[in-house]
């Protein structure tokens, strides 16, 4: 029953091509892609796994192949707090 109602509520406002994409076929998928934008976005796992009702191994087991993008940040707080390593000198 929840799935005709999330179909017709999908068709009622969605335009047709968005409504026969993937994009939110299932309620899940909606939950799916706000947690794995909030992890892509920084808030920190602990969190989002609150958020989520989830443990946090339970998250990132499901989730940790979906955080990218997020290496360039780290590696700038790191060099900041002076923690990063400078590659050896090839010379």
């Amino acid at each position: 029953m929840i799935r005709r109602a999330w179909r017709g509520a999908r068709k009622a406002v969605l335009p047709p091509h968005v409504f026969e994409s993937p994009t939110g076929r299932r309620v899940y998928d909606n939950r799916h892609t706000r947690l794995t934008k909030w992890l892509n976005d920084g808030i920190p796992p602990a969190q989002v796994a609150d958020w989520a009702g989830n443990s946090v191994p339970v998250l990132l087991a499901t989730y940790a192949r979906c955080v990218e993008g997020q290496l360039p940040d780290l590696k700038r707080r790191l060099e900041t707090a002076g923690d990063l390593l400078e590659p050896p000198d090839a010379g």
